[in-house]
């Protein structure tokens, strides 16, 4: 009789339950009976408690894709198209997809199988060697998301560069290379979180650095020169990973959903009812910096919630703050608002209405949002020449704030 292929599921180094694939492609998750008996049990996601906060035990049995939350700790796009490819899987089969990648993802989750460190079926022909080689490669890829990016460890200051770990696994920064379809996309976004920590946002230490003083880069990623963003890692600390979920998790919808599943709003009513009033202030802030400088793409996967003590959430540091309107043309940010997704459509107005809506305090809400206009007026006029961004990036800034209304 075939073993039946079940992958355990870490949460801070702890078996909190299983996937088991019950065959043709179909898998079952469901926790362990210690998990969800521990009333001081670390939260694995919000989507997976009910309205009185307990764990929900009851899941469906998915065909190829796995439940939501899980599917969206796997890469998306030519990114997952390229690391299946890496790692000897169909990219369709996400069981297996996340058994190659299941050693570095994001947060505090880790996945083996049951069995021990056995490769996923379909590399058996290829030896040990030939699985290992291959699984290696993959993991320097691992983490979620379409551009390619991968954990690295920074080298001594001297130095000035960073190092991709041989086996992927350990580092505690994500470097971007240069985009071969959009130029200065990694000086566009250092300017952008340049600005974001002058107007007071969160964000985690990030710099530039030379591609050419990055070490151990992967073969096979095609030849990039110039610059590439470095951002340290917010779910990595010195001790310990940080969980973290994003907002497709949270609302349980896969990654070709994030786009039109939720609004800003139903991102404020979470944060209502799950977090205090510092982070609601820092959702303003972001969403305001975000709709002045022309950022379309501040979709569900782009918003985060941290864990810091395991179980309580707070809004995640920012990332992936870039201006797309240089690159494509665009009028509407990647969410609604509330009422509109026009950039224009974001007025004190359309404020007072999400905040009535979403449950929040109107008065605080439009403070936070009047401050963070005047602050980013401040620090853009002052600041715009002295950033690396491309000429064209600074007057298709100039142009868009021209047209909006707040």
């Amino acid at each position: 009789m075939a073993e039946i292929p079940v992958l355990n599921i870490h949460l801070h180094g702890e078996t909190i339950g299983t996937l088991t694939n019950v065959g043709g492609d179909r898998t079952y998750f469901s926790f362990t009976d210690e998990y969800t008996a521990d009333r001081d049990r670390p939260t694995l996601g919000l989507w997976f408690k009910d309205v009185y906060g307990n764990p929900i035990i009851d899941f469906a049995v998915k065909q190829k894709r796995l439940l939501p939350f899980f599917s969206n700790l796997l890469p998306e796009g030519y990114l997952r198209k390229y690391l299946a490819r890496l790692a000897g899987v169909n990219q369709e089969r996400e069981f297996y997809l996340l058994w190659a990648l299941g050693h570095d993802l994001p947060g505090a989750i880790t996945v083996e199988p049951a069995n021990g460190d056995k490769w996923p079926p379909g590399l058996e022909n290829e030896g040990v060697e030939g699985a290992k080689k291959k699984r290696e490669n993959a993991l320097r890829f691992s983490l979620a998301g379409v551009q390619l990016k991968f954990s690295a460890v920074d080298n001594d200051e001297a130095s000035k560069g960073l190092t991709i770990p041989a086996s992927g696994v350990g580092g505690s920064w994500i470097v971007k290379l240069p985009s071969l379809r959009f130029e200065g996309i990694p000086e566009n976004e250092y300017a952008l979180l340049t600005l974001a920590r002058l107007v007071g946002i969160d964000v985690p230490e990030f710099k530039l650095v030379d591609v050419d003083a990055i070490a151990n880069l992967p073969e096979g990623v095609g030849d990039f020169t110039g610059q590439a963003f470095a951002i340290r890692r917010f779910d990595r600390t010195p001790d310990r990973p940080v969980h973290t979920e994003d907002f497709a998790q949270v609302f349980g919808v896969y990654p070709e959903k994030k786009y039109d599943t939720a609004s800003y709003r139903n991102i404020a009513t979470v944060l209502r009812m799950e977090t205090g009033d510092t982070d609601i202030e820092e959702f303003i802030r972001r969403l305001t910096f975000c709709t002045l400088t022309g950022n379309a793409d501040m979709h569900l996967k782009n918003w985060s919630l941290i864990y810091p003590d395991k179980r309580a959430p707070a809004l995640s540091p920012a990332y992936d703050l870039v201006s797309t309107i240089p690159y494509i043309e665009d009028e509407e940010a990647a969410l609604k608002f509330a009422r509109t997704k026009r950039f224009d459509g974001y007025t004190f107005d359309e404020l007072s209405y999400l905040a009535g809506k979403a449950g929040l305090p109107e008065t605080p809400v439009l403070n936070t949002a009047r401050q963070t206009v005047e602050r980013f007026h401040e620090v853009w006029e002052k600041e715009k020449k002295n950033l690396p961004q491309r000429r064209r990036v600074t007057e298709r800034i100039d142009a868009h704030l021209k047209t909006m209304r707040i």
